[in-house]
């Protein structure tokens, strides 16, 4: 019989999803998180010329062999294995428990019932800052390295039953940018030193990043700024989304000077809470930016492969992340911090709890509304004429101002309900109308 579950708050960019897990996949985990005879890892390759350093990590990290690195299983450790020696190749010290690399996690989660049991390990390295007196304050750039393994919990695509998510997007390449941040600032070390973490646990609701914030190896308050990597892989003609603007009154100056020199196109949006790692930094009053290529039709699929990377362009996003932290961690003072910018996320409620629609929204910022990526296939959203590019503005009576606004509007509705749905439509208003579908199935 099919084990019911919901995913966490902040497990991904669209985590209002209920899935089927599978009880034999129940007991895989299970298996996967005993630490039972785990095969050895594959070996790693170097960058060449024709392979970049940072698209060896993502085609190693990517690979089928490390099954999807579910948080705390085997193909987890060996991806955490490699990074700690990449950490050690560049020359970048370890800060993780007892002098090395890893800080143990644990993935069990009063918050979320569904988060595996077993240990995961965040993956914690320091480059010491060059100024004396600044040193013992701190940038950090960090990125989750945990995914889906063979799919069910958290998966969009549940009918490809036991198939890797290998998560190349999703993310491979955020934690590819971090050691490509972390090359490009060890040639010349800024005045301030900069950690940089891989996160376990962010799919099952930011466990990692929260672990780390709660159990930090320097003064939290010494953190002047955490700057999170999510899903840069698919940057094309762009533009970058850059989260958390408005975290800190001197973002939006940083931001644009630094995407000038890169000639990098960006959006940028103020929020600073949003469904990864950055949130557990922000709620502890640190100021925070989140670089984000946007969401696409390979989100949390086996799909989500190595080919459909965009190296040329997630070099170009790492350079950038490296000019905005040098430019935090050179500046004599700190950031100035701003409270209050954007929501917190709403907690996830239980199955059947509101309606479903099967809308995935486009984050790219508009200016009121909710722009749309696509449709889920088969979906009330699909049946009614919602399609990629629509922007959601009225649902019934509610004004629809942005994506809690709409995740409000579905949670008061109830399934088997008609929708009048509201929306601009290249750029003329369109109205159709949706009978409402049931969370979880």
């Amino acid at each position: 019989m099919p084990t019911k579950v919901k995913p966490p708050a902040g497990a991904g960019p669209t985590a209002l999803m209920f899935v089927l897990l599978p009880a034999a996949a129940v007991g895989a985990l299970a298996l996967a998180l005993s630490g039972a005879e785990r095969p050895p890892c594959p070996p790693a390759e170097r960058g060449s010329a024709a392979v970049t350093q940072p698209l060896a990590a993502i085609r190693y990290l990517a690979a089928d062999a490390l099954e999807g690195r579910l948080a705390g299983s085997a193909g987890e450790r060996c991806a955490g294995d490699y990074i700690a020696r990449e950490f050690r190749r560049l020359g970048i010290e370890p800060l993780g428990d007892s002098g090395g690399y890893f800080q143990a996690v644990p993935l069990a989660s009063a918050l979320n019932p569904h988060a595996p049991g077993g240990t995961g390990r965040n993956v914690v390295a320091v480059l010491a800052g060059s100024n004396r007196s600044l040193a013992r304050e701190y940038v950090v750039i960090g990125a989750h390295y945990d995914h889906l393994g063979r799919g069910g919990f958290g998966s969009l695509a549940p009918e490809a039953k036991d198939s890797i998510h290998n998560g190349a997007d999703d993310n491979a390449s955020g934690v590819a940018g971090v050691l490509e941040a972390a090359r490009l600032l060890r040639a010349s070390p800024p005045a301030r030193s900069v950690i940089f973490v891989a996160f376990s646990g962010e799919e099952f609701g930011l466990l990692g990043s929260a672990h780390f914030a709660a159990h930090a190896p320097v003064p939290l308050e010494a953190v002047r700024a955490m700057l999170n990597l999510d899903m840069v892989g698919r940057l094309g003609a762009g533009p970058l989304l850059v989260y958390g603007t408005e975290t800190a009154a001197e973002w939006a100056e940083i931001v644009t000077r630094a995407a000038a020199q890169q000639q990098l196109p960006i959006a940028a949006r103020g929020d600073g809470y949003g469904a990864s790692d950055h949130t557990s930094f922000y709620v502890r009053d640190i100021p925070v930016l989140h670089f984000f290529t946007n969401v696409h039709s390979d989100y949390h699929r086996p799909s989500d492969d190595f080919e459909k990377i965009d190296g040329p362009g997630l070099e170009r996003v790492a350079a950038l992340v490296a000019t905005v932290a040098r430019t935090v961690a050179d500046r004599p003072a700190a950031l100035t911090l701003q409270r209050g910018a954007g929501q917190p996320l709403p907690a996830a409620q239980g199955p059947g709890y509101g309606a479903y629609l099967g809308t995935v929204p486009d984050f790219t910022p508009v200016e009121h509304g909710v722009r749309l990526s696509g449709v889920r296939a088969g979906s009330p959203a699909e049946q009614a004429g919602l399609r990629a590019g629509d922007i959601l503005v009225r649902f019934n009576d509610r004004d629809i101002a942005d994506l809690f606004a709409l995740t409000a509007a579905l949670r008061a509705a109830a399934p088997g309900d008609t929708a009048r749905i509201g929306l601009l439509r290249g750029g003329e208003d369109v109205t159709v109308t949706a009978i409402l579908g049931r969370r979880g199935t």
